[in-house]
């Protein structure tokens, strides 16, 4: 998968030069390459930004060094690539958008600074616009490699084992049980006896009740989208009985 990343600091990127990110990128699993409005500006400042029409705080990118770079970046993609703006206006980016990045073979993403982007760079050059919240950030770097790194570790081979990925939170649209590992008691708390059993199938239903419950607890906006089977209701049922 290749993501051209269009930004005026490219070196923001390094961070993903750590950890799984970093091994998808030397197994070529992924590529990443950077491009700096700055280095298609015509005056000596290299200024990628002016003041907004009408008035206001703060300055606005320029439409003509991000278009040429925006372009650079689809010329340099192996395939014709989808071009993402990074904005608080955009659609709310969650675990299906990171599957549905995951299918893409090329990828823009353009990281805004400022106060936005000129308009005209939106409905000229823009195929979608994501957002990771409803807050802002300095920039969209931060939000481009959250992107980058949810949907990377979803293709086969950068995550060692793919069955971690496959229950992880929210994949199923559940939060994840709690997890254990030695000492079998810590601080004084033991680890649930069921994980200790070797019992497989009452492990996989203690784990489900877990994420059902604490989904219900935490995220019943999650559980409110789920149509549950009868054994995931008895579980949940269970679940809230338990806790009085």
């Amino acid at each position: 998968m290749w993501f051209g990343i269009v930004t005026i600091f490219p070196e923001m990127f390094s961070a993903l030069n750590s950890g799984v990110t970093s091994r998808a990128q030397k197994e070529k699993i992924i590529q990443l390459q950077c491009f700096n409005p700055r280095d298609f500006t015509t005056d000596r400042h290299q200024s990628v930004d002016d003041n907004p029409y009408g008035g206001g705080p703060g300055m606005v990118m320029m439409p003509e060094p991000l278009q040429a770079a925006i372009q650079a970046a689809n010329d340099a993609a192996p395939v014709p690539p989808t071009v993402i703006f990074l904005s608080p206006q955009g659609r709310q980016f969650d675990q299906k958008a990171a599957e549905r990045l995951a299918e893409m073979k090329s990828v823009v993403m353009i990281a805004g600074r400022y106060e936005g982007i000129d308009e005209r760079i939106i409905e000229s050059e823009v195929d979608e616009e994501w957002s990771i919240g409803d807050f802002i950030l300095t920039g969209g770097e931060l939000a481009a490699m959250v992107m980058i790194d949810a949907a990377s570790r979803l293709l086969p081979g950068v995550v060692g084992d793919d069955q971690s990925v496959a229950t992880d939170s929210l994949t199923s649209g559940l939060l994840k049980y709690p997890q254990y590992t030695r000492p079998e008691i810590f601080a004084g708390l033991p680890v649930p006896p069921v994980l200790m059993s070797g019992h497989h199938a009452e492990i996989r239903r203690w784990r489900l009740k877990m994420s059902l419950g604490r989904t219900w607890m935490r995220r019943p906006d999650l559980l409110a989208k789920l149509k549950l089977s009868k054994e995931e209701q008895a579980l949940l049922d269970e679940f809230i009985d338990d806790i009085g």
